[in-house]
């Protein structure tokens, strides 16, 4: 069933806050314009035909927010784009993916539509996803669309962020880290914790992607973003410049990696 750009705004709510500026920097003088808007509700919408095809249930989807090439990364943010009833018999697309807080050290878990997945500042208009295997769409559908327990789904989310949190610690939590970890409860129910979700993680081979980041680099964006931390890092790796923290690229590897998704589907405007 084709569905409207209107309609892909109109799935969209957030879980555990509301805000129109969820994942932006909330600069009051620079709103998005209304061809950006327009390239983002399109990508949406071809996403959502793609999706729709795919036979899929659930998909890990990413987008490229920022432009991270200068440290090898494509992608910046990832989030589940899953299946949810409508209640007449067919379904929408819903995305549900951790948002900082308007550049703050906040950060919240939101389910949204497909068109606020897309309109939050772009870097380039391109959407990836990978398809997990039926196992884990099966898991993972379980976890998100439980009706019982709505909480089950957030319950490994904090409120501390840093985009460059360490991915094998726990005073702050960046959007990519708490999916991965959050797919790691979905396989292992024990995982009741961050740290036994990152203990299977570990288990499961999957390996950080190590960003080198010199001290004056780090020194500036701790002293200007109040979103950026680097003190949960181990000295030793802190101040040899290896910065370990999760990426979409890392995560996509390592799925393939484990056998637990298929290889990266690519859709461009």
């Amino acid at each position: 069933m084709r569905r409207t750009l209107s309609t892909l705004l109109l799935c969209a709510g957030a879980l555990l806050a509301t805000s129109a500026f969820a994942g932006r920097s909330c600069d009051a003088e620079y709103p998005p314009k209304a061809s950006t808007v327009e390239r983002g509700l399109t990508l949406a919408e071809r996403t959502l035909a793609a999706l729709d095809a795919s036979g899929d249930r659930v998909v890990i989807l990413a987008r490229a927010g920022q432009d991270l090439s200068k440290y090898g990364l494509r992608y910046s943010h990832l989030g589940f784009a899953y299946q949810q009833p409508d209640g007449q018999g067919g379904h929408v697309w819903r995305v549900m993916h951790k948002l900082n807080q308007c550049g703050s050290a906040d950060a919240y878990v939101y389910r949204q539509g497909l068109g606020e997945f897309f309109i939050d500042d772009l870097w380039r208009y391109e959407a990836t996803w990978v398809s997990p295997t039926p196992e884990v769409q099966e898991r993972l559908l379980a976890l998100l669309q439980d009706p019982k327990n709505q909480a089950r789904a957030t319950q490994l989310n904090i409120k501390a962020y840093s985009m460059v949190s360490y991915a094998w610690g726990t005073k702050y939590q960046q959007s990519n880290q708490w999916a991965l970890e959050t797919l790691a409860l979905a396989m292992e129910p024990s995982a009741t914790s961050r740290d036994r979700a990152q203990a299977w993680l570990k288990f499961k081979g999957y390996e950080p992607s190590v960003l080198t980041i010199r001290p004056l680099t780090r020194l500036g964006g701790r002293a200007t973003r109040a979103n950026v931390a680097f003190d949960d890092h181990p000295n030793d790796k802190r101040f040899s410049d290896h910065i370990e923290t999760v990426t979409v690229d890392s995560v996509f590897d390592w799925l393939q990696r484990a056998q637990l998704g298929k290889a990266p589907v690519k859709l461009a405007l």
